[in-house]
């Protein structure tokens, strides 16, 4: 576990850094080349300097290991730095909103046609961060770093909306200028959707929603392949950070002693943390069978 914590880390750093240089080069690039829709891009990518720093801090606190007044460790601060990276989210995606009609209201300068070069190699990058950071959320199952990579993702989205609303600007020419507005203001109503995918999962993780159908079969399986394990009842998931805790009801032959009975659970319980490191403490409760 202390391994994935550690590529969670890395990978906010490297989400961090990326995050700052591409702020810079929209800012500029979107008040030189007269082009709103990039600079809500900007915003948009300043934000996400900040969610960044908050997945950071937040992701060090839920590693803290387990103790006398939390049991169960400091993982639920995960999903709670996700809300707050969703609330940056809908911030952005207000002001940018508010800013598009603004200027769709307001008659302005075509933007410059360098801006399409730019916002190509942004997307690139920006789908690319995605990716990494998307694998890396997969690998850890730290719903913060899916929330980030939602981040790279929404941005990338913004930049081709930018991107479309720039082209037909250009292409159109005098009395399209607009476009470049209502790319914008496209561009949030995207970002306020994904924010609602990544609200979604992490709320269900705050109030121990069962999510998990597919680790839950995994643990019936490998449950009936150790000794003394005729079959599985209850199988109970939450999720704390990247942990997850689980309580199972395994029946046991009646006829068995409760030591052999504790024996197989503390077989069980070496098997599954061996098969699923993710797994932090599995309680195992005994039924006769009947």
């Amino acid at each position: 576990m202390e391994q994935h914590q550690q590529q969670t880390a890395r990978i906010t750093y490297f989400s961090l850094v990326g995050n700052i240089c591409l702020a810079v080069i929209k800012w500029v690039a979107g008040y030189f080349g007269n082009s709103y829709a990039l600079i809500a891009d900007a915003i948009e990518s300043t934000t996400d300097i900040f969610s960044s720093l908050f997945v950071l801090m937040g992701l060090r606190y839920a590693s803290r290991p387990a103790d006398e007044n939390h049991p169960y460790g400091h993982g639920k601060a995960e999903p709670l730095i996700t809300f707050l990276v969703v609330g940056f989210l809908i911030i952005s995606a207000t002001i940018i909103t508010y800013e598009s009609i603004q200027n769709i209201r307001t008659p302005h300068e075509l933007p410059e046609s360098y801006t399409l070069i730019i916002l190509a190699a942004i997307i690139l990058i920006k789908e690319l961060f995605y990716r990494i950071v998307q694998k890396r959320s997969k690998e850890t199952h730290s719903t913060a770093l899916k929330a980030d990579a939602w981040h790279h993702r929404s941005d990338a989205i913004t930049s081709l909306a930018a991107f479309a609303g720039i082209s037909i600007a250009l292409f159109f020419g005098k009395g399209y200028e607009t476009a470049d507005d209502w790319a914008a203001l496209l561009a949030a109503a995207v970002i306020l959707y994904n924010s609602y995918l990544i609200f979604r999962p992490a709320l269900g993780e705050i109030m121990d929603e069962q999510l998990y159908g597919d680790l839950v079969a995994e643990i019936r399986r490998l449950s009936k392949t150790v000794s003394g394990v005729i079959n599985t009842e209850k199988c109970y998931i939450r999720k704390t950070g990247i942990d997850y805790y689980v309580d199972l009801h395994v029946v046991v032959n009646s006829k068995i002693t409760v030591k052999e009975g504790h024996e197989v659970a503390h077989h069980l319980k070496d098997r599954l943390k061996k098969e699923l490191p993710q797994l932090a403490n599995i309680l195992i409760h005994i039924e006769p069978d009947e």
